[in-house]
C-alpha cells in the first residue's frame, strides 16, 4: 500500500503547489505596480518635454495680438512668412556660422577623442591612469572658471571672433566627456581581434582606423550626438569669444548669441512670432539628428555598460 502512496505524492504535491494564489506581496504583482509607475513618470515626463515644444512651435504661427490676448490659443493663419522674415533678420547668418563651426570641430573632438581612448584603453605605459584620470577631472572643470585666462590665451593667438579660434575652443572643451565615453567603449572590445591583426602586420595605425574604430561605430554615434548638442546649444564660450574687436571686424555671431541679437534688435517694436520662428529654426535640426540616431544612441549606450 505504501508504493502507489510514493509514486502519487509529487504529483499531489505538485498540484497543491500550483493552487496557492498569489500573496499580496508577491514580485508578479509588485512588477505590475513598478510597470505602471514607470510608464506613468514616462509619459508625465514627455509631456513635460512635448507640450513646451508645440506651444512654441503653435506660438510662431500667431501674431503678437494673438499672443498677448491668448498664449495658448490656437493659430487663426497658417503661413510660413514669419520663418522667412527671421531668417532675413539675421538667423540665415547665424545658422550658418554654427554649421560653419560643427562641422570642423565635432569630427575633429572625435578624432582626437578617440584616438587619446584608445591609446589609454589599449595600451600600458607609465603614466596611464594619471592621464585618464586627466581627462576625466576636465570634465568636472566648469568653463566659466576658465573664462578670463582662455579669452586672453585666444587673444594673444589673434583668434578672437575668428572661426578657427572657436573651433579649438570647442575642441579642447568636449575631449574630456569624449575620452571618457571612448575610452570605456575601447576597453569592452574584444583583445582577440587587436591581437590578430597585430599578428598579420598590420600596423598599430592600420588597425585603429581599420579595425578597432569601425568597431567602436556605436560608441562613435552616441557621443558624436552628445558633442553635437553640447556645441550647437554653447551660449557661453561664443559669447565671450565671437565678439566684434574692431568697427572693421564683422559679425560672426553663432545660433545661441544671434536669438539674443534678435531679442534686442527689436526694442519697443516686438516681434515675438519672429523670436519664436527663430527658436524653432535652431530646434529642428538637432531634432531631425537624434530622431534620426536614437537607436544607434540607444545601443552604443547599452553596449558600453552591458559588454
Amino acid at each position: 500500500m505504501s508504493a502507489p502512496i510514493k509514486e502519487n505524492a509529487p504529483a499531489e504535491a505538485g498540484r497543491s503547489v500550483a493552487k496557492i494564489p498569489a500573496r499580496p506581496g508577491d514580485s508578479r504583482s509588485e512588477g505590475v505596480v513598478l510597470n505602471v509607475f514607470s510608464h506613468g513618470f514616462l509619459a508625465l515626463w514627455a509631456l513635460l518635454i512635448v507640450l513646451p515644444l508645440l506651444w512654441l512651435v503653435l506660438s510662431s504661427f500667431k501674431t503678437d495680438t494673438q499672443i498677448g490676448g491668448s498664449a495658448f490659443g490656437w493659430p487663426q493663419h497658417w503661413s510660413l512668412d514669419v520663418f522667412t522674415r527671421a531668417w532675413d533678420k539675421g538667423i540665415g547668418d547665424y545658422f550658418l556660422n554654427t554649421v560653419i563651426v560643427l562641422v570642423f570641430s565635432v569630427p575633429l573632438t572625435m578624432l582626437f577623442g578617440s584616438m587619446a581612448a584608445y591609446v589609454l584603453a589599449r595600451y600600458r605605459f607609465w603614466g596611464n591612469r594619471l592621464l585618464y584620470y586627466f581627462f576625466v577631472a576636465g570634465a568636472m572643470f566648469p568653463v566659466f572658471l576658465a573664462l578670463v585666462p582662455l579669452f586672453f590665451m585666444v587673444k594673444r593667438l589673434d583668434m578672437l571672433n575668428t572661426y578657427q579660434g572657436l573651433i579649438l575652443v570647442y575642441i579642447a572643451y568636449s575631449m574630456p566627456f569624449t575620452v571618457f565615453f571612448m575610452h570605456s567603449f575601447f576597453r569592452t572590445l574584444p583583445t582577440a581581434v587587436f591581437e590578430a591583426a597585430i599578428l598579420d602586420g598590420a600596423s598599430h595605425t592600420r588597425t585603429f582606423f581599420q579595425v578597432m574604430l569601425p568597431m567602436a561605430k556605436p560608441g562613435l554615434i552616441s557621443v558624436g550626438i552628445f558633442n553635437t548638442l553640447g556645441q550647437w546649444n554653447q551660449f557661453i564660450l561664443p559669447t565671450v569669444l565671437m565678439q566684434p574687436q574692431s568697427g572693421s571686424d564683422p559679425e560672426r555671431y553663432v545660433l545661441t548669441q544671434g536669438l539674443i541679437q534678435l531679442q534686442q534688435q527689436q526694442g519697443y517694436a516686438s516681434d515675438l512670432p519672429v523670436l519664436f520662428a527663430g527658436v524653432t529654426i535652431a530646434m529642428i535640426p538637432m531634432l531631425v539628428v537624434y530622431l534620426s540616431f536614437q537607436r544607434q544612441v540607444q545601443a552604443g549606450l547599452t553596449s558600453a555598460t552591458l559588454k
